[in-house]
């Protein structure tokens, strides 16, 4: 359960799918979107701030649509907290970035995996630690925080080979 303050939120999290919340099913030897898996890692490193989560989608990233797109710009768009996480799937997070540059009133940082967050190995943990800390901290603006690392939407690419993001 969120840690609920009779403040207002410090930072909103939206989940849309992707890597970070994939399940492994052997007897389908494929991946599926599970459950979001930000509540159940922040509750975990004992964070310390309040947060509400939201899962607006459970899609793979490849498998998002602009009308997705436009649903998750309305649900950022209406927020009334301004420190917003997106977990969003990283093929296409600089598609969804770049859709939601048209909100000025916020500070919105999208962040995702390359494996999935139930994996023992996998960036989700920092990431999300680090994507927090962002939303927090930085200016208003659209952002992605991946391994250490932020990007402006038009400043960014994903490297697919080196399993990393990389400035443009």
């Amino acid at each position: 359960m969120s840690q609920e303050h009779a403040q207002k939120h410090q930072v909103k999290i939206f989940c849309t799918g992707g890597t970070i919340d994939k399940v492994y099913f052997d007897a389908l030897s494929e991946y599926q979107i599970g459950n979001p898996v930000v509540e159940k890692i922040l509750n975990e490193g004992l964070a310390k701030f309040s947060f509400e989560v939201d899962s607006i989608l459970k899609k793979d990233s490849l498998e998002i649509t602009d009308e997705d797109r436009e649903q998750i710009f309305q649900h950022v768009a209406a927020e009334s907290c301004e420190n917003i996480l997106i977990t969003h799937g990283t093929d296409t997070m600089i598609n969804t970035a770049q859709r939601l540059e048209e909100i000025k009133n916020k500070t919105i940082v999208l962040t995702g995996a390359m494996q999935p967050a139930r994996f023992r190995n996998t960036d989700a943990i920092f990431n999300i630690g680090y994507a927090i800390a962002a939303a927090q901290h930085l200016p208003h603006g659209v952002y992605l925080a991946m391994n250490g690392q932020i990007f402006t939407p038009d400043s960014v690419q994903k490297n697919r080979a080196a399993a990393q993001f990389e400035a443009t």
